[in-house]
């Protein structure tokens, strides 16, 4: 029997999702309900059609256009984005419907009315890395569009994209209508967002050092209920770029900022950290650590610490045990975790063998470090779906079954056990 011949082509793809989504149907769900069906028919819909694209695909939140133009697509976006903002105009922050918007210029699979493939996985991570009324375009849009349509496109650079092999050069669409940051968080509680570490310690191979102190500061300040953090890839656009604290804050919707540096050398580290105000740019507090590398846990405790007491937070008990407890004990364990885990950012076969290898060598190097066993996982799954690589599903299983029998409140060895589920067809447990 002949096989059925898949039917491909070049689209440009716009991906739109309404920020804070779940907030407006807690807050009134059939009166957002009955202003998102408006919007769509006052708003996007003439857009769509002025631009000769077309919507196939509407979730409750979110909407997908095929567009024959990467011109029309970031055309329409642009306007989109204007129009919501005129028509939010009249309406108290707190109801106001916000779009982000991702747009990407790519091959997709035509089966019937609908379209499936990377090209729109990528529109899709671009819309979830933009702003609260912004617009994030792929570089493949950008060849495509650039002095071609009057808007000003800022270069991220490359950025890595959630389940996406490989990174994506991203631009930012400036001179759309900005958010206000209370708009944007529209949150009751204090706000903080951990900018990347700069790393000055001479040498770039030291780079997954600082990023990974800067992820794991975000990671447990997100453990803090009475604190709203910033994701990792979205406070990631500003590494390697100047930064004007005000205007990072007004852009990320917070009123605080932590920044900071790392030098390591030899058994020897300095961490230097400081917490800002956003509104006025004024230091709230600055400290110096010089340490042996064995006390980094405990520098980044301090930490964690003193932004908690600086915002006056109040930390449950339950809160306080799992900010202050140590990943592992073993410090060089958790240096090969890390550069395993930068590793794995790269998403290429080589790239992820190189992180297997990492992650493998921390839990050799600490026979209870979950983390270790839960990126292995990851490594074996993202390799046997991207790579088609001779993975056994069986030990996908058991290795993710480890990392959460060694610590069952670990969200990586959870996430790790519902993709090694999912290959293993056990969809509902995934």
């Amino acid at each position: 029997m002949a096989e059925a011949r898949v039917h491909r082509r070049l689209a440009a793809i716009l991906a739109a999702d309404v920020v804070g989504y779940s907030r407006l149907m807690e807050q009134d769900d059939s009166g957002t309900l009955a202003q998102l069906k408006a919007r769509r028919k006052e708003v996007l819909e003439p857009l769509v059609a002025r631009h000769q694209g077309r919507v196939f695909k509407v979730t409750g939140d979110g909407v997908l256009i095929d567009f024959g133009s990467a011109v029309n697509a970031v055309q329409c976006a642009v306007e989109l984005q204007r129009g919501m903002a005129a028509a939010n105009s009249n309406l108290p922050e707190n109801r106001r419907i916000v779009l982000r918007i991702g747009v990407n210029l790519g091959d997709v699979i035509m089966e019937g009315s609908d379209l499936y493939g990377e090209g729109i996985n990528i529109a899709a991570r671009l819309e979830s890395i933009a702003e609260p009324g912004g617009i994030a375009v792929s570089g493949t849009a950008f060849d495509q569009v650039k002095n071609k349509i009057d808007v000003v496109l800022e270069d991220l650079g490359p950025q890595t994209l959630k389940n996406i092999a490989e990174s994506v050069r991203v631009y930012r669409v400036t001179g759309t209508p900005r958010v206000s940051g209370h708009a944007k968080a529209a949150i009751d509680k204090p706000s903080i967002a951990v900018l990347p570490f700069v790393n000055m310690s001479g040498d770039s191979e030291q780079e997954y050092f600082s990023d990974g102190i800067t992820e794991d500061i975000i990671t447990d300040l997100s453990k803090i209920s009475a604190l709203h953090v910033v994701a990792r890839n979205t406070v990631f656009t500003y590494k390697n770029k100047p930064i004007k604290v005000q205007q990072a804050a007004h852009e990320l919707g917070v009123r605080f900022l932590l920044e900071g540096s790392v030098r390591r050398a030899g058994s020897r580290v300095r961490i230097t950290a400081q917490l800002i105000d956003g509104k006025d740019g004024s230091h709230v507090w600055a400290e110096r650590y010089d340490r042996e590398l064995t006390d980094i846990f405990a520098i980044q405790d301090e930490i964690n610490h003193t932004i908690v007491d600086q915002l006056k937070v109040k930390l449950l008990p339950a809160e306080k045990k799992a900010i202050e407890a140590a990943p592992t004990e073993n410090v060089e364990a958790y240096t090969y975790y890390l550069r395993g885990r930068q590793f794995l950012l790269g998403g290429t076969k080589s790239y992820l063998l190189l992180a297997r290898r990492m992650f493998t060598k921390a839990a050799e190097l600490d026979s209870n470090y979950a983390r270790a066993y839960a990126g292995i996982a990851d490594c074996d799954s993202m390799l046997h779906a991207l790579h088609h690589a001779d993975v056994s599903v069986e030990g996908i299983l058991a290795m993710s079954a480890k990392a959460l029998a060694l610590d069952p409140e670990l969200a990586e060895a959870h996430a790790s056990r519902g993709r090694a589920l999912q290959f293993a067809g056990q969809y509902e447990g995934a």
